[in-house]
């Protein structure tokens, strides 16, 4: 297949998730539905039902200022889980309870939580304030409780502004007891784009976004039109500081010209200094060493706030076995695209030599990389693109789920369209047109009920691709496709997913580039009462 085709199958296989949806119904039922609270005993009846070994796991996650060490002599100033991003791994087998204390001693006052990113929870740990809990307040503790029944690879993060866009990340491993995959090894694979202490920081970074390009005379319009944001090549990065008045516009953080084919066109915000892999930049890499002929599961994560990954194995193929922590129909493929906070499993056979995994920025000319060891050989230099990052890509729309996963087939009890709403001219993200008030966080829910099968159709009417991401389950996309919590939306498609309300409480729909989602593409959805 030539590159023309195979970039035809991927755009196609992004919408065919919503071919053929029925006309949506509204969202939910009229008037003010009393909503379950996170902490009623509905939640904590589902909590008991959990399979669950008996096990507890404790662990301490204190989040705090840090000097990070990326590699090359490059340092950053950020807030990091005890001293390291990412974080360390924490590791359970499916039943396990975790009870994770989180110390903040952030500093300046500043509250944080822990959100535990694709794990099907109780809806009092889920981590997000003020819909969950409340912000856990600088010097003080909290302690998440919960079974992690569901096996896969997750992780976890802040849910407070743009926390996540720090060092505030780390991998959630929760293994298969009955593991049915055979492997000699696991690596896991955090990918991360990196902006703190280095340029400035994600509130930085915010605050100029959110002055939206309207002063910039580029007729982009708020709801739908042109973003104004593709401005091909230029380099705006000497814009005059004036705060976004008439005539010009810091544009310090801003990444203008970034283009996709594979995310539909625009591919991105924010100008990132560094791409990372563990933690790593491309010039001092972080190192998997194996021996030839080794099958290998990578567990790629991408924790970054406003990049997409292309992800390839120099002189490998890959085998998906999963993604979002649910299997999937196996498929072989050269790279995969990965968006934030999506999640894939992956199998390898190494050969003999030295091989960069890169982790090409979609659309931004940068790219992170770590490196393959099983035998002699010169490391590749930093900014090599293998052959397999234009070969077969893959992402979720164009698998299935495997037959142990996949739902089963019965009516659709309720609708909701999801329109993703805004631009760059006001930098006025939203959902249905709304941005999410957190002063009123249950205002405007999207309702369920208890057993009831859902239907979501994202429809995208922005000129950007968003991940769109659920907490508390896991949907299917279409009537086949994979399982998963984080799926991408392009530009102008429409995608539909199903899932079971089987988990009551209260939970966010969001984009999952931090700073779309900060700036209100988040809703409520909420089950009735």
């Amino acid at each position: 297949m030539n590159s023309i085709n195979r970039r035809s199958a991927l755009l196609a296989g992004l919408a065919v998730a919503g071919g053929g949806a029925l006309a949506a119904c509204g969202s939910g039922s009229g008037g003010a539905p009393a909503l379950v609270s996170p902490d009623s005993k509905v939640v904590a009846a589902t909590e008991r039902g959990r399979r669950a070994s008996g096990t507890v796991r404790n662990v301490t996650l204190t989040a705090a200022p840090a000097v990070l060490d990326l590699g090359g002599k490059v340092t950053a100033k950020s807030w990091a889980y005890g001293g390291h991003a990412p974080g360390k791994e924490i590791r359970l087998t499916a039943g396990d309870t975790l009870a994770a204390e989180l110390s903040n001693q952030l500093p300046g006052g500043t509250t944080t939580s822990v959100h535990w990113h694709g794990i099907a929870l109780r809806a009092d740990m889920d981590g997000v304030p003020p819909v969950t809990q409340a912000a856990v307040r600088a010097g003080r503790n909290f302690t998440y409780r919960f079974v992690a029944e569901t096996p896969g690879t997750y992780f976890f993060h802040p849910h407070v502004g743009v926390q996540l866009d720090r060092g505030l990340h780390a991998p959630l491993i929760v293994e298969d007891p009955k593991e049915p995959l055979s492997y000699d090894d696991e690596w896991v694979v955090v990918l991360d784009d990196w902006v703190d202490g280095v340029t400035g920081t994600p509130d930085e970074v915010l605050a100029e976004l959110s002055r939206g390009m309207g002063g910039m005379g580029t007729g982009g319009s708020g709801h739908g039109g042109s973003s104004g944001h593709d401005m091909g090549d230029m380099d705006m990065s000497g814009g005059s500081d004036d705060g976004g008045g008439s005539g010009g516009m810091s544009m310090k953080f801003m990444l203008m010209g970034a283009r996709s084919d594979l995310l539909g066109g625009d591919a991105g915000d924010v100008k990132y200094p560094y791409h990372l892999v563990n933690g790593r930049v491309p010039t001092d890499p972080d190192v998997y060493t194996g021996k030839p002929g080794k099958r290998v599961r990578l567990r790629i994560v991408n924790a970054g706030g406003d990049t997409a990954y292309r992800v390839a194995l120099g002189g490998h193929k890959l085998t998906i076995t999963h993604t979002d922590g649910y299997p999937v129909a196996h498929q072989q493929v050269d790279a995969l695209l990965v968006g934030m906070g999506e999640r894939y499993d992956v199998l390898v056979t190494l050969a003999d030599g030295v091989f960069p995994l890169v982790a090409l920025a979609e659309g931004k000319k940068a790219s992170g990389m770590a490196l393959v060891r099983t035998g002699s050989g010169t490391a590749p230099k930093p900014t090599v693109r293998p052959a397999e990052l234009t070969g077969m890509i893959i992402n979720a729309a164009r698998l299935t789920a495997a037959d142990e996963v996949r739902l089963d087939t019965r009516k659709t009890d309720r609708v909701h369209r999801v329109e993703l709403t805004g631009g760059m001219a006001e930098y006025d993200w939203g959902i249905n047109g709304k941005r999410y008030d957190m002063k009123h966080p249950t205002a405007h829910p999207l309702t369920v009920e208890q057993g009831q099968r859902v239907r979501l159709d994202f429809v995208n009417k922005t000129d950007m691709w968003h991940p769109m991401h659920l907490h508390g389950h896991t949907y299917q996309l279409g009537t086949g496709g994979p399982r998963k919590d984080t799926t991408i939306v392009l530009p102008g498609r429409t995608v539909s997913v199903y899932f079971d309300a089987d988990n009551p409480g209260r939970w966010m729909l969001h984009c999952h580039n931090a700073y779309h989602g900060e700036a209100g593409m988040m809703t409520l959805l909420a089950y009735e009462a």
